[in-house]
């Protein structure tokens, strides 16, 4: 099954992005996309980078790869690669660009601190602060209010039921009123996850490739419903 064709392009829905450098070609133009540097290998690969630099996007994502131990990176190596890599693309190419969205824990909150003062020494802060969320306080917020916020993925880790439509829909209508959240993305919409820490019941895509009833509802409703 082809799922782009029963995406509602005309919905609430306002870009796409899927963690990578590259377009889904399917997609044809109708949404704008959001190419995503997670890690090294995008930075470092000339064919990725060939991808993420001449794009016409005005946005590109960058997430800090202290999520994954594999291919960890210091805030100070990361700072020096956003000044090398990311500033160039806003200086020449006149993209946006989103700061690192860091595991919601004690680790990332302290990678995150020290990469936005090294990149305010640098006078190379994000146009948009990114977030990732599955549990925290919203201390970023709080710490950095001047920066409109990107949440990169959301998702309920909760195994009930009958929290499925009710979660998502509280806080898609509230994010879609909040002033300082420029966008956000539900997290799911694959046939095959990589590991079970999201809930099988709020995941957006079957494993036919078919949208669940949540996606549905993502796609089509504004304000969204309970049920």
């Amino acid at each position: 099954m082809d799922p782009i064709k029963a995406l509602n392009f005309n919905g609430p829905i306002s870009s796409v992005a899927n963690w990578n450098a590259w377009a889904p070609p399917e997609l044809q133009n109708r949404l704008p996309f959001r190419p995503t540097v997670r890690g090294l290998s995008q930075v470092n690969d000339p064919s990725e980078w060939g991808i993420i630099y001449p794009a016409t996007s005005t946005l590109s994502y960058t997430i800090s790869t202290s999520q994954n131990a594999q291919v960890s990176i210091t805030a100070e190596e990361a700072a020096e690669l956003w000044r090398e890599k990311m500033v160039p693309l806003r200086r020449e190419k006149g993209k946006k660009l989103v700061g690192p969205g860091c595991a919601s824990d004690k680790a990332g909150e302290k990678w995150l601190k020290e990469f936005m003062e090294r990149l305010c020494e640098l006078g190379e802060p994000p146009d948009y602060l990114g977030l990732p969320y599955y549990h925290g306080t919203g201390w970023e917020h709080e710490e950095y209010p001047e920066y409109p916020i990107v949440v990169s993925e959301i998702a309920r880790v909760c195994r009930a039921p009958k929290e499925v439509f009710k979660f998502p829909a509280q806080v898609a209508n509230w994010i879609d009123e909040c002033p300082w959240i420029f966008e956000y993305a539900f997290f799911g919409c694959m046939a095959k996850v990589a590991d079970d820490f999201v809930s099988p019941e709020p995941q957006l895509m079957n494993s036919d490739g078919s949208f669940k009833h949540l996606m549905k509802k993502l796609m089509n409703e504004q304000p969204m419903t309970e049920a």
